[in-house]
């Protein structure tokens, strides 16, 4: 398996990312894309991404790939598109700032989510007092179709800052998406969530060497079948979960 040397940025926890962190994986293992004891697993609750790049990215773990220069890099080039796009989107955004102000205040929204510590002051409570009283006239299918084609332009005119690593651009996407999901259902408009390839169901990587015998009988079916074809045994030769455990006894 292909491993890269991380972490290339120190992480810590800002003032959003353990809710943000929390809700993702609660909304992540009703939807079967992450285990059910998620919010136990160091992998997962960790800032840092995985060297091993068969793991994937997790957003709040994106700031230990990205560092701030690239992540204000990309904020900048959507906010350049954003004030000089058509008025009826841009004049939402001057009257709260010029693109300097959003620039900063977005960067840091971002960085705060994807681990790079406390910038992001007043947390939710400012990000929902912006969306329903500054840009309350965008939070709606026209707004949103626009705010994501021009950040769906910034992702592909921006690659050059997301690393080799091809993971990053899919944690940037179900970053993106989760917040639109959540949008979507908060002010009730049409999910855009068209952002590209989004994070796929966690494959747990399971090392029966360093497991206990309860531990490896306490894996479910599904856990079990998943390990052993890893390691190229054909599954279909046991008739149950109690056949599965024998074998991987035998690991």
């Amino acid at each position: 398996m292909a491993r890269i040397d991380l972490p290339k940025f120190p992480t810590q926890h800002g003032y959003m990312s353990e809710k943000i962190q929390r809700d993702y994986i609660t909304w992540a293992v009703a939807k079967g894309l992450l285990p059910t004891d998620a919010h136990r697993m160091p992998e997962i609750l960790s800032l840092t991404a995985s060297r091993d790049t068969g793991q994937p990215i997790q957003f709040w773990q994106l700031f230990s790939v990205l560092g701030q220069d690239s992540i204000v890099g990309i904020v900048q080039d959507f906010y350049q598109r954003v004030f000089a796009d058509e008025a009826w989107f841009t004049s939402v955004f001057e009257r709260v700032g010029g693109v300097g102000h959003h620039i900063t205040t977005q960067a840091s929204m971002w960085i705060d989510v994807m681990g790079g510590g406390p910038y992001y002051h007043g947390a939710e409570f400012r990000l929902n007092f912006h969306h329903t009283h500054n840009a309350m006239q965008l939070m709606n299918d026209k707004g949103a179709e626009r705010w994501s084609h021009l950040m769906l332009e910034t992702l592909d005119a921006t690659s050059d800052l997301m690393t080799q690593d091809p993971r990053v651009r899919i944690s940037i996407n179900t970053f993106l998406s989760h917040f639109m999901t959540k949008y979507a259902a908060d002010f009730a408009f049409e999910n855009r969530s068209f952002f590209g390839e989004t994070n796929g169901p966690f494959k747990r990587r399971i090392n029966f060497m360093n497991m206990t015998e309860q531990a490896i009988k306490a894996l479910s079916e599904g856990d079990l079948k998943q390990a052993l074809a890893d390691r190229g045994i054909d599954i279909s030769r046991f008739e149950d979960k109690e056949a599965l455990v024998r074998k991987a006894l035998m690991m």
